[in-house]
């Protein structure tokens, strides 16, 4: 109306040079207008979000919209540096695409006759993460929008090992693996506040996940209930495990340990006493029955060994579907060896009250023999007499 107001007027009056100039720039300004409005891409959203192993789609459209059926399309990885899809005269074009691309992207051209497109990013990696462009080019116009595609993991699932500190104590490891990017990671007790780990490390594998690793010392007060959190900061969302620490296992010497413990000792010792001493060089009972003490002396030992593993042993990870079980197998052994300490402890004890009296009664046979040898003499003396 406005070009068309311009003419009216050039027809009803005679041109003067500065409404002439007015209504050349106002066409100009129209038509710059037109033209820019051709050149416009946009995106729905400059960030994109993707995890591993899934999909991922990134759009873009012209803006006012038409129909791109045959311009150009492609999109970029970063800086322009890596080619990931392209699509060009109406077909898409293979054998251009970088090589870690090949065969995971999907050209989606449902609105492609109002300018909107798609491409669907599958099997998403670490390595897919970083800045995308999207370019659109015909022989009278080219222009491209920036969008960001940001990739996260959340794990695998979490394990807690516990093991024994040379110090009164127990260390509590928490590990976890597959995440991206690097987490947040904490100890919480049993009302929910921070408890400062004693260390934190990480590491990444070759698919360019995270996996952590954080430890606590415990002393010898319980904390009860403790609990591991790792946060994903890209997407908010994490996991977490508990173990409960009882007072038993911050004391592995417990009362059943020491006295089994004690009773090794001293059963051992008093082997030693009779093997090595006078007593058992002096009769002939103990050389006969040097082998089964031989036997007994082994048997102690190996008794000790199982007794003393028992408390520094390697304990299983609490997540582990067959921790009550291991548990369980390993305090019916705990049971079944101190069962097994009182019965040889008994028998030993029953040998050595048997060879006791033995001795006695040798004492006793040798004393009767002196005394009728020591009475004989005197009769023979008295009838010599």
């Amino acid at each position: 109306m406005a070009t068309r107001g311009c003419q009216l007027q050039g027809m009803m009056k005679p041109k003067s040079s500065s409404f002439s100039g007015y209504c050349v720039s106002f066409l100009f300004l129209q038509v710059m207008t037109s033209m820019s409005e051709k050149w416009t891409v946009t995106t729905s959203t400059g960030h994109f979000m993707a995890t591993v192993g899934g999909q991922a789609e990134l759009s873009c459209q012209l803006s006012p919209p038409r129909s791109a059926k045959h311009m150009e399309v492609g999109w970029l990885k970063g800086n322009q540096s890596k080619l990931v899809h392209l699509y060009r005269g109406g077909h898409e074009v293979s054998g251009e695409a970088a090589p870690e691309y090949v065969g995971r992207t999907e050209f989606v051209e449902d609105a492609i006759g109002e300018g909107k497109v798609t491409l669907r990013l599958h099997n998403i990696s670490v390595s897919d993460n970083g800045p995308y462009q999207c370019s659109f080019k015909d022989s009278d116009f080219s222009d491209v929008a920036g969008m960001n595609l940001s990739v996260a993991a959340l794990g695998v699932e979490m394990q807690i090992y516990v093991y024994t500190s040379v110090t009164n104590g127990l260390i509590v490891e928490c590990n976890s693996g597959g995440w991206f990017p690097q987490p947040q990671m904490e100890w919480r007790d049993n009302k929910g506040e921070v408890v400062p780990h004693s260390s934190k490390s990480y590491s990444k594998d070759g698919a360019g996940l995270f996996h952590m690793k954080m430890t606590l010392f415990l002393g010898k007060k319980s904390q009860g209930n403790m609990t591991c959190y790792i946060l994903n900061p890209l997407i908010g969302e994490g996991k977490q495990t508990n173990i409960i620490i009882a007072d038993a296992l911050l004391n592995p010497y417990n009362g059943w340990t020491i006295a089994s413990l004690s009773l090794l000792c001293g059963m051992n010792l008093f082997l030693f006493w009779l093997c090595f001493t006078n007593i058992g060089c002096k009769y002939n009972c103990f050389r006969q029955s040097s082998s089964s003490l031989a036997e007994i002396l082994f048997l102690g030992f190996l008794l000790s060994v199982i007794c003393f593993y028992l408390p520094f042993r390697s304990r299983v990870s609490t997540s582990d579907p067959l921790f009550v079980l291991y548990n369980d197998w390993i305090s019916d052994i705990a049971i079944l060896v101190v069962v097994l300490m009182m019965f040889f402890s008994a028998l030993i004890f029953v040998l050595y009250l048997t060879l006791r009296g033995h001795m006695s009664k040798r004492r006793i046979l040798t004393y009767e023999r002196s005394l009728r040898r020591y009475n004989q003499q005197n009769v023979e003396t008295e009838s010599t007499m």
